[in-house]
């Protein structure tokens, strides 16, 4: 595979204080754990929270399954979802990439990646600019909580020709 000479970021380790400009990341190691079901069961409690706007919008879960990506991946294409939160959580145990970048008047600008393992997802922000679901070694299913309903929830952005960035792991 041929790669472009576009601007590399590397991909870091996903942690809630890295992360958190841009959403929560989900995991089970820090959250509140309560005992239920007459003590066989632990709720691991507010992992995250859903933020949905517009009338008429509600919450919806979804399950989501990703074709791999090989890396360095030449990343062409962000999006955002204006009227609500976006999480994600693997049900398998392969690593992948969460993209996110900053806006500049509608324009994505200083992406950055984090390397998350199988048992931690995310809940973007709404209105975050994020990479598509990017698993790295199979196809894998995720539990998406999103915006369902009426109004435009989808802005894609597509960087021009011989732009955007790559992201590497090492």
């Amino acid at each position: 595979m041929s790669i472009p000479n576009l601007p590399k970021i590397q991909a870091e380790p996903l942690t809630h204080g890295a992360f958190a400009p841009y959403g929560e990341v989900i995991e089970k190691p820090g959250a509140e754990q309560i005992t239920i079901n007459q003590g066989m069961c632990i709720r691991h409690h507010g992992l995250a929270t859903a933020d949905v706007t517009g009338e008429g919008g509600e919450v919806i879960i979804n399950i989501f399954s990703g074709q791999p990506y090989q890396t360095p991946l030449v990343v062409g294409l962000v999006e955002r979802h204006p009227l609500g939160s976006q999480a994600f959580y693997p049900l398998g145990d392969g690593d992948w990439l969460v993209i996110v970048c900053d806006d500049d008047v509608g324009v994505p600008v200083r992406p950055r990646a984090f390397l998350a393992t199988g048992d931690q997802g995310v809940n973007l922000k709404r209105n975050q600019w994020h990479g598509v679901l990017t698993p790295l070694n199979s196809v894998s299913d995720f539990l998406v909580v999103d915006r369902g309903g009426p109004g435009n929830n989808l802005e894609e952005f597509e960087f021009p020709k011989d732009t955007g960035f790559i992201v590497t792991l090492d």
